[in-house]
């Protein structure tokens, strides 16, 4: 079963035991947290035939993980320059994320659409008259 969460503006796609980099979030190494904005559930296959799309969530849906650790990224380096100007600003910047392994995915099954048959329920009785 898999799973598309959003969490710190991305998306990520999880499957059970995924060990993934989120942006950071509160919590020490060991805590459990529960991914609520679950935007996709799919079934037991990877190619998506038997999965529950949200609209924009899918209700009832969560992700459980587990808080390896909380760390930050590697440098990436910002350089400005502007020729002929004598203008040069050098800065660093390293990321917070924490790192999480995914433990559960509940997703909710999505209920058989009744609409679509009682639209081509009136269509038959017109067609007996």
């Amino acid at each position: 079963m898999f799973a598309v969460i959003k969490t710190g503006g991305k998306q990520y796609k999880v499957a059970k035991d995924d060990i993934i980099k989120v942006e950071k979030l509160a919590g020490e190494a060991g805590d459990t947290i529960e991914f609520k904005d679950v935007l996709m559930v799919g079934g037991a296959k990877d190619d998506g035939s038997d999965a529950t799309v949200g609209t924009p969530l899918v209700a009832g849906a969560s992700v459980k993980a587990e808080v390896l650790e909380q760390g930050r990224g590697d440098k990436i380096i910002v350089f400005k320059k502007k020729r002929r100007h004598n203008y040069r600003r050098k800065k660093g910047h390293r990321q917070d994320l924490t790192v999480v392994k995914i433990l559960d995915i509940k997703g909710k099954k999505a209920a058989p659409k009744k609409a679509a048959a009682k639209k081509a329920a009136p269509k038959a009785d017109a067609e007996e008259k």
